[in-house]
């Protein structure tokens, strides 16, 4: 059953603006990967979902479903007035406590300002988490020394800063250190720059950018090759604008690496980047992980590879 909430706070309108939230879009803001099938969409993280006419869910595994405010409260942990509010500001609206005038203004286009979460004293729980995940410890220290993450002060979230050209944060994405149901929290900071998104600085002195999906990802490359320190891009999906961005700031480079997921979605994406980027003029080239999906499962199963191989050998 899910938490039912006061709505005191809300007029009616602004309950049905927040109710009436695209699903595809909103999923796909979050950091799921929405795809359609059929009259329906579904998303490659929860298959038995089914999103109808863009406005209503049901995930037919637990039998639940609803609109957007149910979403965020099953799936993100949120409440009824976290819910709402978050849809207000997705939707380009401000919640007020006051009555609203009887017709609304049309949702503003501009992105809402970014301001980056509040950092938490230390990162306990994001180094617990990542080391959980196989990240190596000192490819931990080294992203949290550059800036690019920390642990949220109000849910311990990892939050990966995207910085632009310049050094300045312009995106977040956050990943809860906490799995419910084998998938935690995870989605954008509002205002995040989706086309800056998360990356590596670039050596100038290096020809080529490796692409992920994933911050988690690229930090799983990193603990593999330890040599791997710039010219990185996690896209936090499979949106593209992140790496346009990054070639458009590094003219010299030359060589696309894409180590997008090796399943169906990733594998179509990456074919797809091959092409256009070749037609760009760019040597493109796909590399998958041996084992697993993603390069964290395939860091994973590597660890456990070498801990039987070790323990066989006492």
């Amino acid at each position: 059953m899910l938490r039912q909430q006061t709505a005191s706070r809300f007029t009616e309108q602004e309950i049905d603006i927040a109710k009436g939230t695209d699903l595809p879009d909103l999923l796909t803001h979050l950091g799921y990967q929405v795809r359609r099938v059929g009259s329906y969409y579904t998303t490659r993280e929860m298959d038995s979902l089914r999103i109808k006419e863009r406005r209503t869910w049901r995930r037919y595994s637990n039998q639940t479903g609803g609109d957007a405010i149910t979403f965020l409260q099953e799936f993100c942990g949120k409440d009824f007035r976290e819910a709402v509010s978050y849809l207000l500001e997705f939707n380009g609206h401000c919640a007020r406590a006051s009555p609203i005038p009887h017709r609304l203004a049309p949702a503003k286009k501009e992105r809402p300002a970014f301001a980056l979460p509040n950092a938490a004293p230390d990162q306990r729980h994001v180094f617990a988490y990542l080391r959980k995940r196989g990240i190596a410890p000192q490819v931990i220290q080294g992203f949290i020394q550059a800036g690019l993450l920390y642990e949220d002060a109000d849910h311990h979230n990892c939050v990966f800063v995207g910085r632009d050209g310049g050094g300045q944060p312009v995106f977040a994405n956050k990943r809860g250190t906490y799995d419910r149901n084998g998938s935690g929290f995870k989605g954008d900071v509002i205002g995040s720059n989706k086309d800056f998104a998360f990356r590596l600085p670039c050596d100038p002195s290096q020809d080529w950018v490796a692409v992920f999906e994933a911050p988690i990802d690229l930090m799983s490359f990193c603990t593999l090759h330890r040599q791997v320190r710039s010219n990185a891009v996690a896209l936090c999906g499979l949106h593209h604008g992140p790496l346009d961005n990054y070639l458009r700031e590094n003219p010299h480079l030359k060589r696309i690496v894409l180590c997008l997921d090796a399943d169906g979605p990733g594998q179509e994406a990456a074919e797809k980047f091959r092409a256009e980027y070749t037609q760009k003029g760019y040597a493109v080239s796909i590399k998958t992980p041996a084992q697993g999906k993603d390069w964290n499962e395939y860091l994973l199963w590597r660890g456990g590879e070498e801990r039987r191989r070790e323990n066989s050998e006492r």
